[in-house]
C-alpha cells in the first residue's frame, strides 16, 4: 500500500470514529429508552417529518446544513416535501396505470340499446294524459301525434331518463370521465366521487344525487355537448360563464334542468313534428336540449342574470321551448355554422367572462321542478 492510499485509508477510519463519537455523545430528547424507535413503526409516513425526533436529528444534531447540494439530494427533498400532498385513493377509481378511454356518444347509446332496460321501461308515461277540454283542444289544434314506426325510440329515451347512475357500470364510469376530461381539459382520471364533481355544477361529491328527473338521460345530454366538436365550443363557453364571479351558475345542475325540459317537450309531443320530419326521435332530443341551453345562457349573459333568478329564467324557457322549438332548433343551427367559421358566437365576442368565481356551496339554485305551475311571483327553495 503507497503513502497515498495509506492516508486516505486513516483519513477514512478517523472520520467513521468522528461519527461514532458524534452519535454516542448526542443526547435524544427522549432520553435513552429505545422504545422511541419502536414507536416509529406505528407512524403515518405523513406525519414522520413532523416527529420531534426526526427533526431534532435533521436539523439540531451537531448543526450541521450541507454546503452543496446534489440533484438525487434536491430530487430527495423534493419527494420529502411532497409526502403530504399524497391523497388518497376514492370512489371507484380504476387502479390501473391505464388511463380511462373516453366514450363517445353513439358507444355510451348503444351500450343502452344492448342492455336489459325492462325493469325501467315499465315506469314511463310516453305522453302526457288529458282529459276534458285539454284533450279537446290539443285533438284539434295540438301538435300532431308521433309517427308509429318512432315510438319505439322515443320509449328508449324515456327509458334511458328513468335509469340511474351505476358506479359498478365501467360505461357509467367512462361516460363521467369524459365529461370531466372535455369539460376541465384534464388528461387524468378522476374518482368518481369527490369534491371535484362541485367544481363542475354539482351539487355533492357525488353526480348521482343531482339527476332527479332526468335520469342517466341528463349524463347522455353533457356526454353529446363535449363529445363534438362544434357543440364542445358551446359547451365551454358556457361553462366560463358558469364561473362568473357574479353570474355563476352550477353548469351541470342547469344542464340536467334542460334535459328535464327536453323530456317534457317530448311526452307533450311538442318535438313529434320535427321528429316526423327527421324520422328521427334521439337526434331531435339531444339538438332540442342544445338549443334549449344555449338561448338560456344567451339570456343570462345578455339580461345579467343571476342564480337568484334560476328558476324564473328557467320557466320562461321551458315555455318558449315547448311554444318554437324549430326557432330554437334554427338558432343553434345559425350559431354552429357560425362557430364552424370562426365567428363570434351569441353569447358575445367578448374575450373572457371577468374573473372566474371559486365554487360556492352557498348558492341556493332554483329548477325547474322547484317552481309549482302557473306561478310567476315568490321565492321557492330546494
Amino acid at each position: 500500500m503507497n503513502e497515498k492510499s495509506c492516508f486516505f485509508y486513516n483519513e477514512k477510519e478517523s472520520r467513521e470514529e468522528q461519527v461514532e463519537n458524534m452519535s454516542a455523545g448526542y443526547s435524544s430528547p427522549y432520553g435513552k429508552d429505545s422504545g422511541a424507535l419502536l414507536a416509529f413503526r406505528g407512524i403515518p409516513i405523513s406525519e414522520l417529518k413532523n416527529h420531534s425526533i426526526l427533526q431534532a436529528l435533521t436539523t439540531e444534531a451537531n448543526g450541521w446544513v450541507p454546503g452543496v447540494m446534489s440533484t438525487e439530494v434536491l430530487r430527495a427533498q423534493e419527494e420529502w416535501e411532497a409526502v403530504d400532498n399524497i391523497q388518497p385513493e376514492t370512489g371507484n377509481q380504476a387502479s390501473s396505470d391505464q388511463s380511462v378511454q373516453l366514450i363517445s356518444f353513439s358507444e355510451a347509446l348503444q351500450h343502452f340499446q344492448t342492455v336489459d332496460l325492462s325493469s325501467f321501461k315499465k315506469r314511463i308515461q310516453p305522453t302526457i294524459r288529458r282529459t276534458g277540454l285539454a284533450a279537446l283542444r290539443h285533438c284539434l289544434f295540438g301538435p300532431p301525434k308521433l309517427h308509429r314506426g318512432l315510438r319505439e325510440e322515443r320509449d328508449l329515451v324515456l327509458t334511458i331518463a328513468q335509469c340511474g347512475l351505476d358506479s359498478q357500470d365501467p360505461v357509467h364510469g367512462r361516460v363521467l370521465q369524459t365529461i370531466y376530461k372535455k369539460l376541465t381539459g384534464s388528461k387524468f382520471d378522476c374518482a368518481l366521487y369527490g369534491d371535484h364533481w362541485e367544481d363542475l355544477g354539482f351539487q355533492g361529491a357525488n353526480p348521482a344525487t343531482d339527476l332527479r328527473g332526468a335520469g342517466f338521460l341528463a349524463l347522455l345530454h353533457l356526454l353529446y355537448l363535449v363529445m363534438d366538436s362544434k357543440t364542445l365550443l358551446m359547451a365551454q363557453e358556457i361553462f366560463r360563464l358558469s364561473r362568473h364571479h357574479i353570474q355563476q351558475f352550477p353548469f351541470c345542475l342547469m344542464s340536467v334542468n334542460i334535459t328535464r325540459i327536453a323530456i317534457q317537450a317530448l311526452r307533450e309531443e311538442c318535438l313529434s313534428r320535427e321528429c316526423n320530419r327527421q324520422q328521427k326521435v334521439i337526434p331531435v332530443v339531444n339538438s332540442f336540449y342544445a338549443a334549449t341551453f344555449l338561448h338560456l345562457a344567451h339570456i343570462w349573459r345578455t339580461q345579467q342574470k343571476t342564480i337568484s333568478d334560476s328558476g324564473f329564467v328557467l320557466k320562461d324557457v321551458e315555455v318558449l321551448a315547448k311554444k318554437s322549438p324549430r326557432r330554437l332548433l334554427k338558432t343553434l343551427e345559425s350559431y354552429l355554422a357560425g362557430v364552424s367559421k370562426g365567428q363570434a358566437s351569441l353569447l358575445g365576442a367578448q374575450k373572457c367572462y371577468g374573473p372566474q368565481a371559486p365554487h360556492s356551496k352557498d348558492l341556493t339554485f332554483i329548477g325547474v321542478c322547484d317552481l309549482p305551475p302557473q306561478s310567476s311571483e315568490g321565492t321557492w327553495l330546494i
